[in-house]
């Protein structure tokens, strides 16, 4: 399973959750979604959410049991 420090690294930037859905092209409810653990987001949109955040994707972005 995919798992993620988005919600962490969001409120790093002060960012709500709409804010960075419009700076990555997804609703706010997409960002909910993937903070959440239930949807696993394109590489796409990973790449874009790790350049918002201004963090190497790694750090968005693991899979569980390699913590």
């Amino acid at each position: 399973m995919l798992k993620n420090r988005l919600k962490e690294l969001r409120a790093r930037h002060d960012f709500t959750q709409i804010e960075l859905a419009k700076r990555v092209g997804v609703t706010r409810q997409t960002i909910g979604f993937i903070e959440k653990g239930g949807f696993s987001p394109s590489v796409t949109l990973s790449l874009r959410m790790a350049r918002a955040l201004e963090c190497d994707i790694n750090e968005l972005f693991w899979l569980e049991g390699e913590e």
